[in-house]
């Protein structure tokens, strides 16, 4: 099983370019199931239904979601009969959508869980203890699990896929939004890495305007940051390889297409 997992989308840069380059990406890598984040498609903070449907007819097979999933108020009205899109299980009980899903791929099932972390973040359920919650639950279908853990804290991400190493097939951070080089295999077979980063402006700060960032960092004053909508883009992700029998990572590889990185295909 080839998993190709794109990091947070931001804003239009970040939708165009994965539509431009999905196509290539499949036809090099050949993934089984592609899987993006999404909570920051729309303009940054969110996701609309027409993006939702955007990326299914582009080619991703399965959205995951992050601490904006609710931040566009019209998610209210399509995530609860949305069967490929999760947000991040351990929100209080009661939320909408899904926390965990299970996708068929030619006869091997394959479950996908969303946690997030609460290091510097909204205070929410822990995600170690509904992590071994719902693994009892999933493991009885499938030893092929997929997280995406968004998390703020390096050291929380570690120390769940640590917690989880050969529980879980993969553990891929997002939320911080720039791509480590730490991508690994841990010791008993969980593919691992700190954050995939994201996929959207190059020249901003994290995706948004970085006169307004720098202007924050000196003033300490309230600044409106805005997403960057033209310039330079780029794209990152994943490839995690994955033996269906077992469900042990055998490769994980990172992904960066920029101009410094130029696709090579």
């Amino acid at each position: 099983m080839r998993i190709l997992f794109i990091g947070d989308i931001v804003g239009s840069i970040g939708r165009d370019q994965l539509q431009h380059y999905l196509p290539k990406l499949k036809q090099k890598f050949q993934p089984q199931l592609t899987i993006v984040n999404g909570e920051n498609a729309a303009a940054g903070k969110g996701i609309t239904e027409k993006i939702y449907k955007q990326f299914l007819e582009w080619g991703v097979d399965f959205i995951t979601m992050g601490n904006h999933t609710f931040d566009k108020k019209e998610i209210f009205d399509f995530i609860e009969g949305a069967k490929k899109i999760i947000r991040p299980a351990n929100f209080p009980a009661g939320t909408p959508g899904m926390g965990n899903a299970y996708v068929n791929v030619n006869g091997t099932e394959i479950a996908i869980l969303n946690l997030q972390g609460r290091t510097f973040m909204p205070a929410i359920d822990d995600p170690f203890q509904l992590a071994d919650q719902l693994l009892e639950q999933v493991s009885k279908r499938t030893h092929i699990i997929f997280v995406d853990f968004h998390a703020e804290a390096s050291s929380e991400k570690l120390a769940l896929a640590w917690y989880l190493d050969g529980r879980i097939s993969a553990l891929v951070g997002t939320h911080t939004h720039v791509q480590t080089a730490d991508n690994r295999i841990l010791d008993h077979g969980t593919a691992y890495i700190t954050d995939v980063g994201m996929t959207g402006p190059y020249d901003g700060i994290i995706g948004t305007d970085r006169q307004a960032v720098i202007k924050k960092f000196k003033t300490q004053l309230p600044v409106r940051f805005e997403v960057v909508r033209e310039g330079k883009a780029q794209l990152s992700a994943v490839i995690i390889d994955i033996d269906n029998k077992t469900g042990k990572a055998e490769r994980i590889e990172r992904l960066l297409i920029n101009d410094d990185h130029p696709f090579f295909a």
